[in-house]
């Protein structure tokens, strides 16, 4: 397993947005409002890259997850951490999560932090397991509903 920066290097934008995809599809109908990833270009993949700070992981030459990280006062807040689903169990997500707190203490950031759907109870327990506790209730416009939970790791 490789980890890579997304970086001006990086070329494999359309790969990229595949593995994303590939990696949310299972919450189609069943989150609402649907994923944000939904609207994601290769172009604004790119551009993303520019202004967060992304990883790729790759098994052998084959892109197996990613995640972007967005420094916020605090916090380094962790979006789009995605692993194939034919790759998911073997460690990726941890490792992905891995480099997100390595860039989180470079920076002087003592949380990590992250958004995950109500109804997406699996990212929750998996989340929790990897040292996230949750911290509050999030409604995305429009709803007068809880539609996401943020969770928080205290790096020490």
């Amino acid at each position: 397993m490789t980890l890579q920066r997304l970086d001006e290097r990086f070329e494999r934008w359309d790969e990229l947005l595949a593995l994303i995809l590939a990696s949310f599809a299972y919450m189609d109908g069943l989150i609402d409002p649907p994923s944000s990833a939904l609207s994601l270009t290769p172009q604004s993949l790119r551009e993303k890259a520019r202004i967060e700070i992304g990883f790729a992981a790759l098994d052998e030459h084959r892109l197996a997850g990613c995640v972007f990280c967005r420094p916020e006062p605090e916090s380094l807040y962790v979006g789009k951490l995605a692993v194939l689903p034919a790759a998911q169990g073997k460690g990726i997500g941890k490792r992905l999560l891995a480099l997100a707190e390595e860039t989180a203490r470079e920076r002087g950031l003592g949380t990590l932090r992250l958004e995950t759907r109500i109804e997406l109870t699996g990212n929750h327990a998996t989340f929790a397991a990897w040292g996230f506790r949750k911290t509050a209730e999030n409604r995305h416009a429009g709803f007068d509903r809880t539609t996401s939970i943020e969770m928080r790791k205290a790096l020490i």
